[in-house]
């Protein structure tokens, strides 16, 4: 089954941001991920004004292998750049695919 990141992000060094970024595709395309929505425009359309300016979805075959790719060299190395003091403040969840509600 199928499961995605669901990211959000401020931020505070454009510069530095994007030399994490920039690795980002050629490790997704490595690890089988696939980019759903990096960084678009967004509209609020219930609730109030969120406190992030940058959504990401990024789809991986399973939880693990999203998880796998989380802990990786290739993901931590690229991850220094936006997690140095004053660059960026991120959150990230994995959630699985498909519809898990109680019948």
């Amino acid at each position: 089954m199928p499961a995605y990141w669901l990211a959000r992000a401020n931020i505070k060094d454009p510069v530095a941001y994007k030399h994490y970024t920039d690795e980002l595709p050629a490790l997704f395309e490595k690890h089988n991920a696939r980019v759903l929505a990096r960084g678009g425009e967004y509209k609020v359309l219930e609730g109030d004004e969120p406190p992030f300016e940058r959504y990401i979805v990024i789809e991986f075959t399973t939880s693990k292998a999203a998880e796998d790719f989380f802990n990786s060299d290739d993901y931590s190395n690229a991850a220094a750049f936006r997690r140095a003091p004053g660059v960026a403040k991120n959150e990230l969840i994995i959630v699985e695919g498909g519809d898990a509600t109680p019948t």
